[in-house]
């Protein structure tokens, strides 16, 4: 366990923790519990070939339908699941989008051989409810292209296809869902970047909102996934320098700022880059050491509970901004509040690509079918919403002490049960 000692820098020395705003008022429950009502349902199946575990786990219904995305990594439980489904709850209700919150989670390798066979078989054991009930799309472990070659092979066309099935014309809704997936935009697909963008906005949002100048903040992220390297790529486009990234091989590290576009080509198949054509000048230190390196901003982006009490005390940046779903446990989250540092939560940090999701579905961008118009109405309302969300969150938390959360909860309207109310969902 971490001790509360004097953090140090990559090479052993000590290093000075940026000064944080510290709350006039910090709540005695500095970070709410995540568990309040009961999900919905919960789904747990075992593949018959593997013996793997899977759950689906709906935490709320609204006009019928649940949504979020499926994730595969080795070890997850029944219990993340929930945790990640109660976020889309949050999520979409923060976001005013008309729908409920879901999750599903499977406990295996995703770079096993066997892994699409699983996810293959986990749809279908699923598909009463992607059928009708669960629009699902890419999480951990699960890239977007290989969960709609699943829902291709088994009939359903694309992950989205219990919401798509709803619109009077599918074959148009589905038509404009993937052009607006396969937009080209800088940095890549538009539906590969759009989640990262929506965080690197949240990144300009804090910088902003404590009056940072952009050229001047400095960035460390955990993770180079579709979520991690997306906010990098745009992070460094904007010109906030990211002095640090993490994959599952190690972190690297320049405080002069990484070249992060050399770097995210190095990238495989799994996300990791490739270490022996790393740039000059680059200092390659252990995959751990990105929660500890000195940044203004720390972005976790690869997996849940990634900040926990063992190591909140080594975070060294002035705000956390969750890229990640559940990066923080609530205990880590509390620490972080007393000691000034406030996290913006996943539920507003990371929701971009969902609440896009939704726009798109519902026919709020890209009904022109121009690639171009797309994106600029996307990044557009994209950037100008999750500014307002991080401001409203910091200025709160400077002014009067309440933890970004809270003020996040406070953004999301009921989202209690309402399948009676199919009617309100109207997709085009």
């Amino acid at each position: 366990m971490t001790t509360m000692q004097e953090p140090m820098g990559p090479l052993g020395t000590p290093i000075e923790v940026p000064a944080a705003p510290v709350p006039a008022v910090l709540p005695a429950a500095a970070a709410p519990a995540r568990r309040d009502r009961e999900p919905y349902l919960r789904v747990t199946w075992t593949d018959p070939v593997t013996g793997a575990r899977g759950h689906l786990v709906v935490h709320t219904l609204r006009s019928g339908i649940a949504t979020g995305g499926t994730r595969m990594r080795a070890g997850c439980t029944l219990s993340e699941v929930e945790d990640l489904a109660r976020g889309m709850a949050a999520k979409t209700a923060a976001f005013d989008l008309p729908v409920g919150g879901a999750k599903g989670g499977i406990d295996f390798d995703p770079k096993d051989p066997r892994a699409v066979g699983v996810l293959e078989r986990f749809c279908e054991a699923m598909r009463p409810w992607i059928d009708a009930h669960w629009v699902t799309a890419e999480d951990l472990g699960v890239p977007q292209h290989l969960i709609d070659e699943v829902f291709a092979r088994i009939g359903l066309g694309q992950s989205y296809h219990a919401a798509i099935s709803r619109s009077a014309d599918p074959a148009a809704t589905l038509a404009r869902v993937r052009q607006g997936l396969d937009a080209r935009v800088p940095g890549g697909l538009l539906g590969d970047v759009i989640g990262g963008y929506g965080v690197a906005h949240a990144c300009l949002g804090a910088a902003s909102a404590f009056g940072w100048a952009v050229a001047g903040t400095t960035v460390a992220i955990q993770g180079i996934g579709t979520m991690g390297g997306g906010a990098a790529w745009y992070l460094h486009e904007a010109g906030m320098r990211v002095v640090a990234m993490a994959d599952a091989a190690g972190t690297l590290y320049d405080p002069a700022g990484l070249d992060v576009p050399a770097l995210l080509e190095l990238r495989d198949g799994f996300g990791e880059i490739d270490r022996t054509r790393l740039p000059a000048g680059v200092a390659q230190l252990p995959r751990s050491a990105v929660v500890g390196l000195p940044a203004d901003v720390f972005v976790p982006a690869a997996i849940s509970y990634a900040i926990t009490p063992d190591n909140s005390y080594d975070v060294a940046a002035r705000v956390v901004v969750e890229a990640a779903n559940a990066a923080t446990t609530p205990e880590a989250e509390a620490m972080l509040a007393a000691r000034g540092v406030p996290v913006v939560p996943d539920f507003v940090a990371n929701a971009g690509a969902a609440a896009w999701a939704w726009w798109l579905l519902l026919g709020r961008v890209g009904m022109s079918r121009d690639d171009a118009v797309t994106a600029e109405e996307s990044f557009t309302m994209l950037r100008t919403q999750m500014a307002d969300k991080v401001r409203l969150l910091l200025d709160r938390w400077v002014a009067d002490g309440v933890p970004p959360r809270l003020t996040g909860l406070g953004l999301a309207v009921s989202d209690l049960d309402d399948t009676a109310a199919r009617s309100a969902l109207v997709i085009p």
